[in-house]
């Protein structure tokens, strides 16, 4: 029996590449679609590769009629909240536009699955916490609009088309795959984990807190973060529903649980027994005071359990890889 296909849009970037990884040790055939224009060649661990823009309408019908893929996993958004207000005309048109073009292609072909990395960002500020997938979408900025847009537009595909979706909405990802030779890299960094953790090594002064008067115990907002392979975990169990034929379904990523900044400096203290210096900063634009996740609908359907539920591990494996990417970038 031949190997399933999956074509994974993005693919060296963040959590990306972790599923590129994860893939290929199931043994499926991968084919990465990326520009690298903010990812990394040396994260990609294998499979086939194909530079270009996702935009690219004659290549992307060139990719499908060369190829017969079972399913498209699209993780090639923009996705910094700051910069989606400063600049959104450039996250409507990467985000939403190019994804329209990646869907027509594939209805073109015949290609009925399709996996999206999602965002909590299309909540906006929540009513209730934990979150469930039926809260009201209310994004605070145009990061999490475009998500709802293309949410929208799955929907959409699905009544006209017949085309089957799972959108996996995360909530901040963290962490590193326990080998330690991939992990978070971006150009700029804006995530918190990996900007304390650069603290942590000296590559840092300090770390910013945007905002101490959130309705919090701490007056920091408050996240819940998931291990990455915890989320390619989800992404394996939505490939098996789609392929055994199930119906398009969204599902929270979190775990449950949240953690205000100021614990998470302190935890990685902890971890890295360094010190960690803060610098109090105002609100960023767009920023909820608290975001959890309520995950239940997919531990309950897919049988989703994580590996790496506890702040402690994820920081423990983040620091691994932080600390070994540096020490490559030395050699």
């Amino acid at each position: 029996m031949d190997k399933h296909i999956i074509m994974v849009v993005g693919g060296g970037g963040y959590v990306d590449s972790h599923m590129v990884k994860d893939l290929l040790q199931a043994n499926y055939n991968v084919i990465t679609f990326d520009n690298l224009s903010t990812g990394h060649r040396d994260l990609l661990l294998g499979g086939k590769l194909i530079k270009g823009n996702l935009g690219d309408t004659t290549l992307l019908n060139r990719i499908f009629s060369d190829h017969r893929i079972d399913v498209v996993m699209h993780f090639a958004a923009y996705s910094i909240v700051g910069e989606s207000v400063k600049n959104p005309v450039e996250y409507y048109r990467n985000n939403v536009a190019n994804t329209i073009e990646l869907l027509d292609a594939m209805v073109q072909h015949n290609v009925k699955r399709f996996i999206f990395s999602s965002s909590a960002a299309v909540y906006g500020e929540p009513r209730e916490v934990p979150i469930k997938e039926e809260h009201p979408l209310r994004p605070t900025n145009p990061y999490g609009a475009t998500k709802v847009a293309i949410e929208k537009m799955l929907s959409d595909f699905d009544s006209a088309y017949g085309l089957k979706y799972v959108s996996l909405r995360y909530f901040n990802a963290a962490g590193a795959d326990a080998s330690g030779k991939i992990g978070e890299r971006h150009n700029p960094e804006t995530h918190l984990i990996p900007l304390i953790l650069k603290v942590a090594m000296g590559e840092r002064h300090s770390i910013k807190i945007f905002g101490t008067d959130y309705p919090t115990r701490d007056g920091t907002c408050i996240r819940d973060y998931i291990h990455v392979s915890d989320l390619t975990q989800a992404h394996f169990l939505a490939v098996e529903k789609l392929m055994a034929g199930g119906d398009s379904a969204i599902y929270n990523l979190g775990n449950n649980r949240g953690y205000s900044v100021r614990k998470v400096i302190e935890i990685a203290a902890r971890i890295t027994e360094k010190q960690i210096p803060a610098i109090v900063d105002g609100r960023r634009s767009g920023d909820p005071a608290v975001l959890i996740a309520n995950s239940d609908k997919i531990r309950k359907e897919l049988s989703w359990r994580p590996q790496y539920e506890d702040l402690e591990t994820i920081l423990e494996t983040a620091w691994k890889w932080h600390q070994n990417d540096a020490s490559d970038t030395k050699n």
